[in-house]
């Protein structure tokens, strides 16, 4: 009677492992629909697009003509530029600012620690526009900061932040900075609170200072996470939109408009052509996959 019993048993646990694994795959298969018609198709169909030329459905196909367009389009190379710059000035200046912060918000003896981190951490979920509106106001000719530049006598005159194309660039860089670098702290602070503290006693001990302890306990401790943040944030600077938008509207001139911002306005600001737009927002896809790969390279990650 025993191994009837224990045949049944057997029997009923593979039913349900195999039930087990079915569903599973369902909810996979759903996933991976799901994904393949919202993310992948519109990705294959604007590749296709980008080899298009003409208006609504009324499309030719023009080979590679939009993509020898591009390398004479002054409009294009001005995003571009303005873009890198972004890019090269902002992420790095992120990177370092939410590390530091990171690192001083993990300090035991810091009082009112969570009001800091709520506080720094509290930008990144205000609303785009919102904030962007905000900073427009706020580097106003009339706005605050020239008010307080020329009452402490930091400028003899109200300073035109917004219509310099230098001051113009800037105020983007600070309007991102001060949104997205709580954000990355967040990632810094979780993974050096799992750091062990005895790592820090023992180079206490041996007689490292602060610098020491952070260049060579620190960083590479938390080198996952700085590459993370860095390839999201290379993406993010990459897509930036809303502030420019917003703060500037690309001005003076074009001196500040982003890639992102030139799509737009090749689709529905000026005579929609959407074929060039598709071969525009694929430079960003593009400069993402390289970028990405020389950031794994420099930080060795190669797995």
């Amino acid at each position: 009677m025993d191994i009837p019993l224990r045949h049944k048993e057997t029997k009923r646990q593979k039913t349900n492992l195999y039930f087990r694994k079915k569903i599973g795959w369902l909810f996979v298969i759903i996933s991976i629909i799901a994904i393949t018609i919202f993310n992948f198709y519109p990705m294959v169909q604007a590749f296709l697009l980008s080899f298009q030329s003409g208006m609504g459905g009324n499309l030719e196909y023009v080979g590679l003509a939009n993509w020898k367009r591009l390398f004479g389009d002054p409009t294009f190379i001005a995003a571009l530029t303005n873009t890198s710059i972004f890019l090269l000035i902002q992420v790095p200046l992120m990177i370092v600012l939410a590390l530091f912060l990171s690192v001083l918000l993990n300090d035991p003896t810091l009082k009112f620690k969570s009001f800091f981190r709520i506080a720094i951490f509290l930008p990144c979920v205000t609303s785009l526009v919102a904030y962007s509106v905000i900073f427009k106001y706020l580097f106003g000719v009339d706005g605050l900061i020239n008010q307080f530049l020329v009452k402490f006598g930091f400028a003899t005159q109200a300073i035109n932040f917004l219509a310099d194309p230098f001051w113009a660039k800037v105020v983007i860089i600070v309007a991102i900075t001060w949104r997205w670098t709580g954000y990355n702290m967040i990632f810094y602070l979780s993974a050096l609170q799992n750091v062990d503290k005895s790592i820090y006693e023992a180079a206490r001990i041996d007689g490292a200072n602060a610098i020491q302890q952070f260049f060579q306990i620190t960083v590479p401790m938390l080198k996952p996470i700085i590459l993370f943040t860095s390839i999201t944030s290379t993406i993010g600077t990459l897509q930036i939109f809303d502030e420019v938008v917003n703060i500037t509207n690309g001005g003076p001139g074009n001196s500040t408009i982003s890639i992102s911002q030139y799509i737009y306005n090749l689709s529905f600001e000026y005579t929609p052509d959407f074929g060039y737009a598709s071969t525009v927002s694929y430079v960003i896809v593009i400069l993402v996959v390289i970028l990405s790969i020389i950031q794994f390279r420099v930080a060795g990650e190669r797995k």
